[in-house]
């Protein structure tokens, strides 16, 4: 871990150096979100500023966004599980309905104590996931709020934290890929007991005795289209002209782009589009026609 944890150090310096973000959050929990299971084990505080999410042997717990979303630039601030999170899951994704959905996923995977988090993302197209990349992260995050992202538009899906892309997903619908852009999707969140897969592929378990597990929200902000009966809160006539849905057209700049190289090149752990052995067809298209590999 002394390696890892001189590596954590360098990247905190760098990006202190390069990442400067400002964030407007206008969020309230409130009137935002509605808890959607748990039992008393989800909560929202502070007039709505806060909202926490507990897991123990009985049950975890969950919330979902009272609006759909097509198309937005989606930030979150969370806390994760501290101390020995091995075995559990926080979710935290975007998702359509129906047996042909769309998903946008963060998923990060608790460890004993000591060892890093994984960040785990995927992108479903109509059902069609299995496009998984798993990054660590630079710092602890447990020990403090940071901010997770999910821009989504037309042309591409990107993940950042606290402003550092790690992952972009582009549309190639043009080569046979499917890409969500047609069906609305809410937000959602869970944590959750997995520990027979989370952690080492399931070979450490949760430990019941550190339990309730708790994770923290604050700080939601959606600059997004709104779907509803119907219809577009962005509507129909060119909205990516307005500057307030500069988003709807945003990619990365240079600069950006030799972030996400940084982040992928020292932090990601797993990327679908280099697993042979998974694909012995072949890898999807994507892998050879963008920076997904």
């Amino acid at each position: 871990m002394s390696s890892f944890s001189s590596l954590c150090s360098t990247a905190l310096l760098i990006l202190a150096l390069v990442s400067s973000v400002g964030i407007s959050f206008a969020g309230n929990f409130n009137q935002d979100f509605y808890i959607t299971w748990g039992d008393g084990r989800a909560k929202i505080l502070n007039s709505g500023d806060l909202l926490t999410l507990s897991l123990d042997e009985a049950s975890g717990s969950g919330f979902n966004s009272q609006n759909e979303y097509l198309f937005g630039k989606i930030d979150m601030q969370i806390k994760l599980v501290p101390g020995n999170s091995a075995g559990t899951v926080t979710a935290y994704y975007l998702r359509s309905e129906g047996s042909l959905w769309d998903e946008i996923d963060y998923e990060f995977l608790g460890n004993v104590s000591g060892e890093p988090y994984i960040v785990h993302t995927n992108v479903f197209g109509q059902g069609k996931g299995n496009r998984e990349q798993q990054f660590y992260l630079w710092f602890d995050p447990t020990a403090d709020f940071h901010t997770y992202s999910i821009l989504w538009n037309p042309q591409r899906i990107i993940f950042s934290v606290d402003g550092t892309p790690i992952r972009e997903f582009k549309n190639h619908e043009s080569i046979g890929v499917p890409f969500p852009k047609n069906q609305p999707m809410r937000i959602h969140s869970s944590l959750w007991n997995a520990d027979d897969w989370a952690t080492r592929g399931g070979l450490v378990k949760t430990d019941w005795t550190q339990a309730p597990f708790t994770a923290s929200y604050r700080n939601f902000n959606a600059d997004a289209c709104v779907w509803s009966s119907g219809a577009s809160s962005c509507g129909s006539s060119s909205p990516s002209t307005s500057a307030a849905n500069a988003w709807l057209s945003e990619e990365l700049d240079s600069a950006s782009q030799e972030r996400l190289k940084w982040v992928q090149k020292n932090y990601m752990i797993y990327n679908y589009c280099t697993d042979a052995k998974r694909f012995p067809q072949g890898l999807p298209p994507e892998c050879t026609a963008t920076s997904e590999s």
